[in-house]
């Protein structure tokens, strides 16, 4: 059987790591110093590719992996072993014991927590760390930041248990500065509530990448999570962050299947959804939905070929996207498109393509499916 690697690439993404790595310098370097890096890895980093990034943000200098379940964890305990690693997401009875063979990191927000994890401590001879997480607004996990107390003392109650962080989660910190200030503030009043909580000896967290805009360098906060800034994407495009000057890690790109001149009249694609107005030149490119270009798309998103901006004209299909061409000379078979990332002089970031497929620069990410290769870069190129 041939070596499918071999074959010519109809779409793909290029995940550039020595970017990576400056922007995770450039990030540390606007911190306070005291600040420790927590990388937010879930959902295969991103859509980035779990072992390549953890490995190049291991090389340089994370302190802490975040990540949302077991399984992410157990890939991760393989690619750095002894690495700290903290669960996000709450764990199942039934994944319990693997805290303790993985030497993971759990988070609580429930008394059956506390209790289930104090029994695998038990049994295998040494605590579970845990980080006490406080819902100060969310409405998701963590114990509701006026029953905080109560959990904590559980917590030192039991002998198989220790309390290794605490943390919050800001619901809206992109958009609602003022409720960010009342999260912030329920958080260390919950915090001030809990007797002899040595807030220097934890991870002490709530600032993720756009809750950095509001960070407070004074106060108990030892510790910053950090997601798609890390990958150079801006929570929103007028973001105080600009000045981190993190470059974007991720490009999208397919190719150009057959160029064909329709007169007009023609109704394109599923649906009939779009009608040309004027002869047209189009372009088929050799991807769709099935590679991660959301129907959302379908006569709102442009993508560059010659390195100029193409309407997309009717519905995208499962394998197929349909661009307008007509006024780009040359274009032909097998030709570069870029759904997302830059080409000649012209670039299309992922935050407006999502906001022109009606979602959000996350989704976009986690949206590129497996059957598109990832092609990591270095300094020394592919």
């Amino acid at each position: 059987m041939q070596n499918l690697s071999r074959l010519p690439l109809r779409c793909w993404a290029e995940i550039d790591l020595a970017v990576l790595e400056r922007n995770l310098h450039l990030i540390r370097a606007s911190l306070p110093p005291h600040m420790r890096y927590v990388a937010v890895v879930k959902a295969d980093a991103y859509g980035h590719g779990l072992p390549q990034t953890a490995a190049r943000l291991m090389h340089a200098g994370a302190d802490l992996f975040a990540v949302a379940n077991l399984a992410e964890a157990a890939a991760l305990r393989e690619i750095g072993p002894g690495w700290p690693i903290l669960l996000l997401s709450p764990l199942l009875p039934d994944e319990d014991r693997y805290v303790a063979e993985y030497d993971l990191t759990a988070t609580v927000s429930t008394s059956d927590e506390v209790r289930r994890l104090d029994t695998v401590g038990r049994t295998a001879g040494r605590p579970i760390q845990v980080h006490l997480k406080i819902d100060t607004g969310m409405g998701r996990l963590g114990v509701w930041h006026e029953e905080t107390e109560k959990l904590y003392a559980e917590i030192l109650a039991a002998p198989f248990v220790k309390l290794a962080g605490v943390f919050t989660h800001f619901s809206s910190p992109d958009d609602d500065p003022a409720f960010t200030a009342e999260q912030r503030r329920r958080f260390l009043s919950a915090l001030a509530r809990c007797p002899g909580l040595e807030l220097s000896q934890l991870f002490v967290h709530a600032d993720n990448s756009a809750g950095l805009e509001t960070l407070e360098a004074a106060g108990p906060f030892n510790a910053v999570r950090i997601g798609l800034l890390q990958f150079g994407i801006l929570p929103r495009r007028e973001s105080l962050l600009t000045q981190v000057r993190a470059e974007p890690v991720f490009s999208f790109k397919t190719r150009v299947g057959i160029v064909k001149k329709l007169p007009a009249g023609t109704a394109i694609s599923y649906g009939r959804t779009h009608t040309l107005k004027r002869e047209t030149t189009i372009a088929v490119l050799t991807a769709g939905y099935g590679d991660g270009i959301p129907r959302a798309a379908s006569n709102r998103a442009q993508i560059l070929v010659g390195g100029s901006r193409c309407p997309v004209l009717g519905r995208v299909t499962m394998d197929q996207t349909i661009v307008d061409v007509t006024d780009i000379p040359g274009v032909a078979s097998g030709d570069e498109a870029v759904i997302v990332g830059r080409q000649g002089d012209g670039e299309i970031s992922l935050a407006e393509f999502s906001h022109s497929s009606d979602t959000i620069p996350w989704e976009t990410l986690c949206s590129v499916t497996k059957r598109v290769p990832r092609l990591y870069k270095t300094q020394l190129g592919l």
